[in-house]
Order: C-alpha cells, then structure tokens, then sequence
C-alpha cells in the first residue's frame, strides 16, 4: 500500500465515522460541532454580543440543524475579503409523521412524509432505524430538547412479492402513502408512538411534546470495489461536502478570514430561517464587518469575497450513460466538478470557473465539469440563491456520485480527500482572488 492510499483510507474512515453517526441534521451539526470544539473552535451563541479577536476560531448554530464556523483572518477583511465554504445538511429521507400510528393486519406501522426528492424503491427491504431531536417537558414543566437514535434496526418496508405484483420490474409504482408505511411490530391494538418515545429515551417525570424523526438505513458506510476505488455510504449528498468543507477549515493555516456555512432545508427549497435562503448567513457576514477595526463595509467585504458551494455532482452512469452529454461525463476519482447552468441553476461563471481551476493546480487536483444536456432540466444548490441574497462571487462544485438521492449512494474512494486538499489551499490564500481586466 502506498503513502496516499493510506492517507486516502484514513481519510475515509473518519469519513465514514461522521456518516454513521450523523443520521439526520441535528445530529450531523452536533457531529461537526465535537469537530470544531476538538480542533480549538469557541462556540457562540447568536443571542449574545461577540467578542472576535483577530486570529481567533468560533462557530455558531441555529435550530441545532444549521452551523457556521469560521476563522477572524489577520489580513485585511475589506481587500481580502472572506473565503466561504458551503453545503447542506438535510438529505433525502422519510419524516415520521406527527400523528404516525397505524395498525394494519396486526402489523403496527407509522405514517411517513417524503421529506425531499427521495428515490423510494431502495428504501425497500433495508434495515431501519429512527434518529432525530425530541422535544419535551420536565418534571418542573421546563421544556428541553434532547437528540435521540434507537441505534438498532427497528423498522423495515417489505416489497410486495412479484407472484402479487407480475409487473413489479417493468412497471411500478410507489405510492408515498399507502405503500412505504415502515412496520415496527405486531400488536393487536395500536400503540402510542409518543409512549414508546417516553420509555425509550426519557424519565417517568418526563412527558413528549414534540418530535422531528426520520428513518434511516442502519447500513455503514463502507469502502468497496476490487480496488477499493468507490466509497459507499447513506447521506452522501450533502454530508460528505459538510465533513470536507469542517475538516478543510480545521486543516487550514490561514491569515484570511476563511469562513464554512452548513444549512439545513435544501432540499426542500431552502426557504426557512435555516436555510440558505434566509438570514443565517449575511448575519455572521455583518457581525465580522462590525467587529472589523477597518469598518469595512459588507458590500465591499463581500465583493472582494468567493464563495464555493460544494453538492455533489452527478457521476455518469455505465448504464445510462445517454442521460449524460458526451462533453460533460464525470468520472468516479475524476477530481471535483465544476457545475455549470445557463439558467443560472449553478451560480459558476467564467471567473469563478477559473479561479477554482487555478486553485485546484496549485494542489495537483484534477477538475472535471458538469453541464447537463439540453433536453434535461438540473438540479439547484445553496449557491445560487446565496449569491442573489449577499452579492457574492460564486462557484458551484461537487464530488461525483452514484444513486444521488438513493438511501445508499456511491462516490470514488479518491475524491474526498482532494477537495479537502482544494479547500484548505483556498482558505489559505492571501490577498484579493480577483481577474485582471485587460486595458485596449
């Protein structure tokens, strides 16, 4: 085994630790938290006045599903600008309904919401668990919140036996109501989910108020292929991008003020105060300018600023390969890709393009880009609507992947550590990242 391939398997081991432990986004924040408090990050809290001193390292949440981290640079924030990582950290999955209880056949099952653009048949016969954040009343009627998992499979969704469904592989149909209910046991009455929550997690003196939960597919991330060369894991997109983006800051030895941004709800439209289209962002981005012993103002800072939105990218498939245009097929360990969109469904232009392709030589990373084909619509990111909202230069990229949205998707094994290495050399990047208009 090679240096790299070790360093590699290193890598994606620490990877898959924060995958498997990271189940739903209040417990991937939580997870990058114990990160940045590890590597020397001082938590905020958003209520409170800020004290930032040049060179120091801190960290803010919201609602426990949105975070962002950044370090206070020594250059100068009005001509240097910020260096602005972002991704999200909701993915696909199925929400336990508030009212879930169902009792069917003797089989007592919860009513699940698609929470996201889920493909839904792989959900079928895995091993499921539930995660996500409880809400609840003390003895002393003090509310608290505390995050849960069951940590074992407890739930499944059996497909329905072809000799009952003869068109099961050339035509079928999943109806999110009535066919992907999980079931949890066999019971001869219903039981009360909220009950089951109680013995479960909480004291006697303690009753449920509330809840936000999913299911999960109990599977580990896992390094697979006869080379080892494809890396297998739930949450790819976006959680993969969320570890690079925290573990490129901690990494980077930076006198610019280098910033991560992790927002919830992406997937279903970013339009909540955790999102990216809300105000979690341009907030941190005023409280530095105000801290700032320039007085630098925000629409200067930000114009001097770069943001790289980092969502995976969509790989193309052996299988399918005429969903891709023949000029824009990424390759699994191909390098990262840059996603370009004339609608502006990627925030890339020519400029930012460039820059994240010099950035990219400068650690020996190859690039790759993404255009999809003219007669196919694309997906979004958190770039876009970002760049609208704060003015700032931006550029989306992402790591290649298979089954994008699936309940297990693949990416390279290769792939991860290279946009890391990208990121840290762009955090630590000095001066103004501008291109030189050239005079007649």
């Amino acid at each position: 085994m090679t240096a790299t391939q070790s360093n590699r398997d290193i890598f994606n081991r620490q990877l898959g630790d924060f995958l498997d432990q990271s189940p739903t986004p209040f417990h991937a924040v939580s997870s990058m938290s114990e990160m940045l408090l590890d590597a020397g990050f001082s938590p905020l809290a958003e209520a409170e006045d800020w004290s930032l001193q040049q060179g120091g390292k801190y960290f803010v949440t919201r609602n426990g599903s949105s975070l962002i981290a950044f370090v206070v640079g020594t250059d100068s924030l009005a001509e240097g600008g910020i260096r602005m990582a972002g991704a999200h950290t909701d993915s696909p999955c199925l929400m336990v309904k508030p009212q879930p209880e169902l009792l069917n056949n003797q089989y007592y099952q919860l009513g699940v919401e698609v929470y996201g653009g889920a493909l839904l048949n792989p959900w079928f016969d895995r091993d499921l668990s539930i995660a996500g954040r409880l809400i609840y009343s003390d003895k002393n009627d003090q509310l608290k919140q505390k995050l849960v998992n069951f940590n074992e499979p407890v739930a499944m969704i059996p497909s329905l036996a072809i000799h009952l469904d003869r068109e099961a592989n050339s035509g079928r149909k999943v109806n999110a109501q009535t066919d992907i209910p999980p079931i949890l046991m066999q019971a001869q009455e219903k039981q009360d989910f909220q009950q089951l929550l109680r013995e479960r997690f909480l004291s006697d003196d303690d009753q449920v108020m509330d809840y936000e939960l999913c299911f999960y597919d109990v599977q580990q991330a896992a390094t697979l292929g006869l080379k080892k060369e494809f890396f297998a894991s739930a949450r790819l997109d976006n959680l993969l991008s969320c570890f690079v983006a925290t573990k490129a800051l901690i990494d980077a030895q930076t006198d610019s003020t280098s910033l991560i941004v992790c927002n919830d709800h992406e997937e279903v439209g970013s339009v909540s105060s955790v999102g990216a289209d809300g105000p979690f962002l341009e907030s941190v981005v005023e409280r530095l300018c105000q801290h700032n012993s320039e007085a630098a103002t925000k629409s200067r800072v930000l114009g001097n600023s770069l943001l790289i939105s980092c969502d995976n990218a969509h790989a193309v498939h052996p299988n399918f390969a005429d969903k891709h245009d023949k000029g824009h097929s990424p390759l699994l360990n191909g390098g990262p890709v840059i996603k370009v969109n004339v609608k502006q469904r990627y925030a890339t232009n020519a400029i930012t393009a460039s820059l994240f392709k010099q950035i990219c030589a400068a650690v020996d990373v190859p690039v790759q880009t993404f255009v999809s084909r003219s007669d196919l619509g694309c997906g979004s990111t958190i770039g876009p609507m970002t760049s609208a909202k704060l003015g700032v230069p931006t550029l989306d990229v992402g790591i290649p992947q298979l089954a994008m949205h699936s309940c297990r998707e693949v990416t390279g094994s290769a792939d991860p550590r290279r946009l890391t290495a990208v990121l840290t050399h762009f955090f630590n990047l000095s001066g103004k990242l501008q291109v030189e208009l050239e005079s007649d």
